[in-house]
């Protein structure tokens, strides 16, 4: 292959239109969508120019191979999906570094001793179907694939139709031994989430681990009526006692120190300005280093926003719809890449990552990138150019170091 003279950052600006909302600048690109589509065949492109050889697998990851796909490969990679009104590095980073890192090598003169591949992750930010890192999920028999066909989207499209329209046949989704055999060490590298290479002032750090968390989705039901012959006092409003919930999750996360809880999404049904709402869904994710203590706090909200939710006459109920427990990386894959990137710090990550999946099932270890807004999920999202480039060249020591 001929030298490429491709960067990270220039890459990252070729994309850069796809799925931007001109009013906001945050990224609406979920799984499947236009957007997203656009992006994978984008990516199918960019490795085909590479000579990567790519293929998609039962369950929609994109495979793309420098060597034949043989077990115990090397693997890095990321996603391309966004949640509603997401940043720019969140995932392509990882995948667009990797496509870098290949280049570097091959200017290097690396020759692979094994097979190396480039993956990519569909639906892992659950922003279409509400469950994280669904195709690592599924790889991993982490998610059945019969729970996973009956997912639907806010359109009410179910994941079936929704995988059978990219050409994913649903019959064939689930655990994939042969595919997750293919994977000897996997290395995701991503935009740090939060400001811990800001404040200690580096580029580069290790991921240690990954905080547990689950995503539940809340149900408060009153009594729809009209918004003008309702007397207050005869009203059983769904919307107001799921409102008071919402602040009674904030308050009782402050309680634990070090938990998180958010309430990011909340739907009234029907939702019209002059009806009180018949019941309202929303949605909670809780996390904490001590899974007991997500459990428990999680189990504390049932309890008490129950009994909040009968003050204002209405029924609450939660209903758990993902999870994912604590999760540490690989120790030796972790001391390689301290001795790989020399001086990196060592951070945990309160965001769920297909690492974190992948890592019950095969060694895997994370890089970050110093992100100087210290936002993420955000317009505000932010890769200084020279980070992003000089990532790639990270990605390509730590590659070729384990090869």
């Amino acid at each position: 292959m001929p030298p490429s003279t491709a960067t990270v950052s220039g890459l990252l600006d070729s994309i850069a239109p796809v799925g931007r909302d001109g009013g906001t600048g945050g990224y609406r690109r979920p799984v499947f969508s236009h957007p997203e589509l656009e992006l994978r065949e984008w990516f199918e492109a960019e490795a085909t120019r590479r000579g990567l050889g790519v293929e998609i697998d039962r369950n929609g990851i994109i495979w793309a191979w420098w060597g034949e796909p043989m077990p115990g490969a090397l693997v890095t990679g990321s996603h391309l999906d966004s949640v509603p009104g997401g940043g720019a590095f969140d995932g392509p980073l990882g995948v667009v570094s990797a496509l870098v890192a290949i280049d570097r090598m091959r200017e290097r003169g690396v020759v692979p001793s094994r097979s190396l591949a480039v993956v990519v992750f569909p639906e892992e930010e659950g922003s279409r179907f509400g469950v994280a890192c669904l195709g690592s999920r599924l790889l991993t028999g982490l998610l059945t694939p019969d729970a996973a066909r009956r997912l639907t989207d806010r359109d009410g499209n179910t994941l079936a139709d929704v995988f059978a329209g990219a050409g994913v046949d649903p019959e064939h989704l689930g655990p994939d031994p042969e595919g997750l055999a293919r994977i000897g060490q996997f290395v995701e590298l991503h935009v740090e989430q939060g400001r811990g290479l800001v404040d200690l002032a580096a580029p580069i750090a290790i991921g240690s681990s990954i905080l547990g968390h689950g995503r539940w989705k809340a149900t408060v039901t009153g009594q729809g009526n009209h918004a003008g012959t309702t007397l207050m006092s005869d009203r059983a409003d769904p919307v107001v006692a799921a409102a008071a919930i919402v602040g009674l999750i904030s308050e009782l996360a402050r309680a634990r120190d070090d938990a998180r809880a958010t309430v990011g999404r909340f739907e009234p049904q029907p939702g019209g300005t002059n009806v009180i709402a018949s019941h309202v869904d929303f949605w909670i994710d809780v996390r904490h280093p001590d899974d007991s203590v997500t459990r428990g706090l999680v189990d504390q909200i049932a309890v008490e926003a129950a009994a909040l939710a009968a003050s204002y006459g209405c029924d609450a109920r939660i209903a758990e719809e993902s999870w994912s427990p604590t999760v540490g990386f690989d120790p030796a894959l972790g001391r390689a890449l301290a001795d790989l990137v020399p001086g990196a710090p060592v951070l945990r990550s309160g965001a769920g990552h297909d690492a974190g999946i992948l890592a019950a099932r095969v060694p895997s270890a994370m890089l970050f990138v110093r992100n100087p807004s210290g936002i993420s999920h955000s317009p505000e999202e932010f890769v200084e150019r020279s980070d992003a480039d000089d990532s790639a060249d990270v990605l390509a020591d730590v590659l070729e170091g384990l090869l």
